[in-house]
Order: C-alpha cells, then structure tokens, then sequence
C-alpha cells in the first residue's frame, strides 16, 4: 500500500448511556445533514452564494445543450468508474479503490479496448487528468476516514514507468476526490465536504519522489445547494465535489458534484484566479453516483459517467461559448493567499446555520447524558 493503512481505532464507549448519546448525536446530525430539515431545502434552487451561481441562472441554457447518453459501461473490471479523461476517440477510465494502478481505454461503444498497468499499491484513488506527454495522473487522495498521514499522486508515463509523489496538507488529512490538473503541470486538490465550502490546495514547490511535498492552501470554494436531485445522499449530495477536468486547451475547467457541473473560464495557469469567479451550473442526468468528468474530444462538452454498472456514459454538449478569463498570468502562492484571506466573507449560509444546529444538537446531547450521571 502506498500508506500503511492502518484505520484509526473506533472509539470505545464504557457505559451503555454512552452509546445511546452518540447514536442520539448521529440521528440529529444525519437529520439536519440529509433529511427534510436540511438546511435551505426549503428553497427550490438553494441559496446562491459569492462565486457560485444556482442552477436556476439562464447562462447554463445557453451554454450546453440536452444530455446525451452515449453509451453504458458494462465490463465487470469496472463497478466503480470515478476518473474520466478523453483523448481524440479514446476514453481513458479508472476505479475507486484497487490494490494495483491499472487505467483501461474505452472505445465509442464503451468496450475495453486496453489497459495500461503499473506495480504500485494505491490507497484510495479518486480522479485522474491525462496530461499534454500522455501521462495518467491519478490522484490517491481519498480519506473518508481523515487518517491519513500523506496522500499521493501516482505519474503513470506512457512507457509503462510510475512514479509516486507523497503530500502532507497543512492543516490536517481531507478527503479529495477531485484533481486538477493545470496547463503549467501543477496539481490542483479539491476536498469534498458536506457543509458546502470545498478547500483547494497545490503544492509548495516542484514534486519530489524522494520526499513528501507540503500543500498550501489557496482557495476556499464555497457551494449552495442546487435543487437538482440524484446521487447517494439525498441533498447533501449538492455540495460534495467528486471530480474535476481541465480541457486540453487549458481554456475551460470544470468541478462536478454528485448532480451537478460547474465550469470556469481558465486563463494561463490561474486556477486560482478562475474560481474565484462565478462558474457556470450545469444540472446533471440523476445517476445513483456520478463522480467522474471529463472535457470532449471538442474541448468544451462535457462528458459525465459513475460508478455502478451499467454505468452510463453521458455527453452535455457545447451549445456556445464562456466569457474569456479577466486574469492573464498565473498567480504566486503569496498573491493567491492574499486574495483567499482578503476576500469577502459570503454571509451565513443555511449550511452554516445547520452545523449550528449540529453543534447545538451534540451539546443538548451531552447534557442529558450528564443528566444520567448524576
């Protein structure tokens, strides 16, 4: 395994009033999280919020035309399709998960046609991005559990050779689950987060095989909820970012939720300059978990699959263009800290009032639990 992979031990309770109280804590929390209390459910295109607009904005419309399914996965070798890039007529897919790097080639019809292989363990890999040399990056980063001490990206060369690059984050584990892979080569992280507001990091410098590379933080991507439905958990399913793409001329990026897509005109190598703008927000076909996308072989549709098998492979198609990027040059490490610290704050979402309410929730619990102890 790239990561030793050992799980953090479960907490142990010694009374059965313990029990009870935690059970209490994760009904009350999955009932804000997913039920019909969920913060902004009550309104029907959530709550637009700075940088993100709601699927209720005109421009997707004009930008992409009626979904497209252009085929259906059914190869027993891929019950879990999360990373997705495209190359001319070639699809490149990969799993969620495995104990080897094996990346498979998809024709028109969504038949394997190949597979490219390496001798490496992974962890958890969640997305990959096909750079300009015909290199597969995999981004390992999954971390359900936040216990992971380093994450990784594995460089899959069209040789056949691999080569791992360990990352520490700043600030504690995340689980990402999607990637984004910059024009100039560096490697853009989105974590994945139930409360709306995704994090992206890049490295500090050069990637390193022979040593662990900081990430910093750059920017706090913050995401209201949609309306639109599909996915595995309810409502929540509108805020978790499961995947991303640049397109091959580097000019359009795009996110995707478990039901939706937002993209980004891209200038240079400013990601960070790119989301920082409002993106474009494109409903998504309802899939029981859609985690990957790609850019088209045009380079401005959008092609969307998931896991589960069969699993759909879905085209949105082009219809017209996105306003070119303001930014021109990429931004440094400091520039981009500084704008992600002076940045407005958006004011208090219904996501922040529910992990109020959680917290407000987990407290009233722990008080009846003193209650039983006196």
């Amino acid at each position: 395994m790239l990561e030793d992979g050992e799980l953090l031990p479960e907490a142990r309770t010694r009374r059965s009033w313990a029990r009870s109280r935690r059970s209490a804590a994760v009904l009350l929390c999955t009932a804000v999280l997913t039920g019909p209390f969920l913060p902004g459910s009550f309104l029907s295109n959530g709550v637009p919020q700075r940088g993100v607009e709601t699927a209720a904005a005109e421009e997707p419309a004009a930008l992409y035309g009626a979904p497209q399914d252009l085929c259906s996965v059914t190869d027993a070798r891929l019950p879990e399709i999360s990373g997705m890039a495209v190359d001319g007529g070639t699809t490149t897919v990969m799993n969620d998960g495995g104990d080897a790097v094996v990346v498979y080639q998809l024709d028109g019809g969504c038949a394997v046609t190949g597979e490219r292989t390496a001798a490496v363990d992974p962890y958890d890999p969640e997305d990959m991005a096909l750079a300009a040399d015909g290199t597969v990056w995999l981004a390992d980063t999954g971390d359900n559990r936040l216990s992971r001490a380093t994450v990784a990206l594995i460089a899959l060369a069209p040789d056949g050779a691999a080569t791992v690059y360990r990352l520490t984050y700043p600030d504690g584990p995340r689980d990402v689950e999607a990637l984004l892979l910059a024009p100039d080569g560096t490697p853009y992280l989105v974590t994945k987060e139930v409360l709306g507001t995704s994090e992206v990091y890049r490295p500090v410098g050069a990637l390193d095989a022979g040593a662990a590379v900081p990430l910093e933080k750059v920017a706090d991507l913050p995401l209201a909820l949609t309306g639109t439905e599909g996915g595995p958990v309810g409502r929540a399913g509108q805020l978790m970012i499961t995947g991303g793409a640049v397109s091959p001329d580097g000019a359009v990026l795009a996110l995707r939720t478990y039901t939706d897509a937002y993209v980004w005109a891209l200038s240079g190598s400013d990601v960070v300059g790119a989301l920082a703008a409002a993106p474009v927000v494109v409903p998504l076909p309802a899939a029981p978990q859609g985690e990957a996308i790609a850019f088209a072989a045009d380079g401005r549709s959008l092609v969307v699959t998931g896991e589960g098998l069969p699993a759909v492979v879905t085209a949105l198609p082009a219809v017209g263009a996105l306003s070119p990027a303001a930014s021109t040059e990429p931004a440094t490490a400091t520039e981009a800290a500084g704008e992600t610290a002076a940045a407005p704050r958006a004011p208090l979402s219904p996501w922040a009032a529910g992990a109020i309410a959680v917290v407000a929730a987990a407290v009233l619990v722990a008080g009846v639990g003193r209650l039983r102890r006196r």
